[in-house]
């Protein structure tokens, strides 16, 4: 099975391609345009970054790190209508376990409502949650998926540099 290369999700069917890589949808494959800009940032700027992040502090409550990526799963049911969505989120480890466990109970309470996907989805989300809160990224060190970000953010900074150099030159 292919995965997409922006967001990492399995492609089970269909999916959108272009020069950038394969991507799950069109959303995706816009933002894949930061991967050729991303793989142009020098590593060593890069580990600078991701080093100096992950002992800072947290983006979302302000507190002291180790910063990492830690994603919450979330299903939402209706009869036949049923959506599922993984999400991540650069926090501490508390922002990232209050997170997980906002998504389990919201999941145990609206997301069982579909069928069949409502019933087949909701106890792999939360089992998704607990493994993440039970094993969460390893403090010591970050972790690759938070290299990622790191380096896409980069690569969408650098590029709105560009369109405003561009924008000032016009």
């Amino acid at each position: 099975m292919a995965t997409c290369d922006y967001c990492g999700s399995t492609i089970l069917f269909g999916g959108k391609r272009d020069a950038n890589g394969r991507f799950c949808n069109q959303k995706c494959q816009a933002r894949g345009g930061l991967l050729a800009v991303s793989k142009q940032i020098p590593d060593a700027t890069v580990q600078d970054q991701v080093m100096k992040a992950h002992q800072g502090p947290c983006p979302k409550c302000k507190g002291s790190g180790p910063v990492d990526v830690h994603v919450s799963h979330k299903v939402w049911s209706a009869i036949f209508l049923t959506s599922w969505s993984s999400t991540p989120q650069v926090s501490c480890r508390s922002c990232g376990l209050k997170s997980q466990a906002a998504a389990s109970a919201f999941t145990l309470f609206l997301g069982w409502w579909g069928f069949p996907w409502g019933l087949v989805m909701t106890p792999i989300q939360i089992g998704r949650n607990l493994y993440g809160m039970a094993s969460p990224p390893d403090p010591s060190r970050p972790s690759a998926q938070f290299e990622k970000v790191l380096r896409m953010m980069m690569a969408a900074n650098a590029m709105q540099a560009r369109a405003a150099t561009a924008g000032k030159t016009s």
